[in-house]
Parts: structure tokens; C-alpha cells; sequence
């Protein structure tokens, strides 16, 4: 992917309530690429609050997830990321020329408890760090 020089990149994560995988995959990215990359999360339905066993386990890692909330996924927010990264939402998420889709399949972490969520979890980092190798960010 070639970035416009003097620009950074822009990543989306999407999942369906926007409460559990795109949230850690959002935070992972902000916390390890910090400001060299704009951050967004949404949801095709959001939920209504953050998984507690998502807030737990990045909890674990440092992470604090816990005053982030669900948004609803808008077309504008598609148009101006670079990479629209969805994780169980199909094809709700509107397509755009000269964006770059990816589709991660993780296991949902809805109603599942922290000893289930932390492979999600560890899974969702390492390949953020696989997409900021790829986007020439060091982790």
C-alpha cells in the first residue's frame, strides 16, 4: 500500500456491535503504532457498551479500553480510511474505490468469558503488528 507522503494512514476495524474484537484490534493499533496512524472502530448494530471480558483482557495488557462506547459504522467513515478491516460483518460495509478491504475471521467474543477472550485478544495483536509491518510502521 503506498501512503501519500506527509499523510498517515487511516484503519477502520468493524465488527457487528463494535463492542468486542474491532474494539481491542483499535486499541492494539493505537498503542502500538501511537500517532503515526489514525484509528477508527464502528458497527454495522452496535451494542450498547464495550465487552467487560474485552475490557479485562487488554486491561491485563496495559491496555485501558474502558471509557471507549460503541459507534455506529457511517459511510463517512469508510471514505476516509485507507484499510477497512471487518471482522464478522459480511458485506455491510459499504465499498469504495482504491480502499483496501481485508477480512479477518475471529471467533466472537460476545457473551464468552475472559479465559476465551484472551486468545481472541492475543490474536487480534499479532496481526496488527502483521498490518503495521505491511503499512511500514514500526511496532
Amino acid at each position: 500500500m503506498t501512503e501519500t507522503p506527509g499523510r498517515k494512514p487511516s484503519v477502520l476495524f468493524v465488527c457487528v456491535h463494535n463492542a468486542g474484537r474491532s474494539q481491542m484490534a483499535a486499541a492494539w493499533l493505537a498503542h502500538l503504532a501511537g500517532d503515526r496512524v489514525e484509528v477508527r472502530s464502528a458497527g454495522s448494530a452496535p451494542g450498547a457498551a464495550v465487552n467487560p471480558a474485552a475490557v479485562a483482557a487488554m486491561a491485563e495488557v496495559g491496555i485501558d479500553i474502558s471509557a471507549e462506547t460503541p459507534k455506529i459504522l457511517t459511510v463517512d467513515a469508510v471514505r476516509e480510511s485507507d484499510v477497512c478491516i471487518t471482522m464478522g460483518c459480511g458485506d455491510t460495509c459499504p465499498v469504495f474505490p482504491g480502499k483496501r478491504y481485508l477480512d479477518w475471521t475471529l471467533e466472537d467474543p460476545a457473551g464468552q468469558g475472559l479465559e476465551a477472550v484472551r486468545p481472541i485478544r492475543d490474536e487480534i495483536e499479532h496481526r496488527v503488528r502483521g498490518l503495521l509491518a505491511e503499512l511500514g510502521i514500526a511496532a
